[in-house]
């Protein structure tokens, strides 16, 4: 049957997945899972962070696409180390291609480990990848619609960063129900509010990233 075949596969995932986290761990490396929609700003917020971060915190990222190595280049002109993953498909990343990408990561020389996920509000929230915790990016241009239409992304995500706020006032989007809607599906969901572009909200996060530490957790 179908459905056994894809609960072998996630049970699968999850073994490698632990596997992904011990390794990190007894690195020191504490990994964030960054998840959007494609085009919500996750490679953007991910160059301002490492700016502001670079000079304090040790950072490496793995970047997935289904295709193109664009994001990783941004990156990779950031001096930090950079690998890229295509899935040539697939919808998302598993514990299987991100244990390949460890291999070529100098996790040695690094204390905080992004994953930037496919662009996709569906299938990165269901596969675990050996994170220490899952972010997700929601623009403000997506609509306060996105939390009760995929609530399995704000159920497993700690973190909600809403970017693009500086578009704020072209929208009709009712900040407050975007709030509401995704502390409704996840009580414990920590909320920030950045614009890239501006950079106003950047340091609350930057702040937060930059005091974590393994074993720390992300609360």
């Amino acid at each position: 049957m179908k459905l056994r075949i894809v609960k072998r596969l996630l049970e699968a995932n999850e073994r490698i997945a632990e596997e992904n986290r011990r390794l990190l761990r007894e690195n020191g490396v504490f990994t964030i899972n960054l998840m959007s929609a494609p085009g919500a700003g996750k490679t953007s917020l991910l160059v301002r962070t490492i700016e502001a971060l670079m000079d304090k915190v040790s950072i490496g990222v793995i970047e997935g696409d289904i295709t193109g190595t664009d994001d990783a280049e941004r990156i990779d002109a950031l001096g930090v180390p950079v690998v890229q993953l295509n899935t040539e498909g697939a919808c998302h990343l598993d514990a299987g291609m991100i244990r390949e990408a460890l291999e070529d990561i100098p996790l040695g020389g690094i204390e905080l480990l992004f994953i930037e996920n496919v662009g996709n509000l569906v299938c990165p929230a269901e596969f675990n990848v050996g994170e220490d915790v899952k972010a997700m990016v929601l623009s403000v241009t997506e609509g306060d619609d996105k939390p009760l239409k995929y609530p399995l992304m704000f159920k497993e995500s700690g973190v909600l960063v809403i970017n693009k706020t500086d578009l704020l006032p072209h929208t009709d989007v009712d900040m407050d129900k975007i709030r509401r809607s995704a502390l409704s599906i996840n009580p414990g969901l920590r909320i920030f509010e950045v614009s890239c572009r501006t950079g106003t909200g950047l340091t609350e996060w930057t702040d937060y990233l930059g005091a974590l530490s393994v074993g720390t957790g992300m609360y």
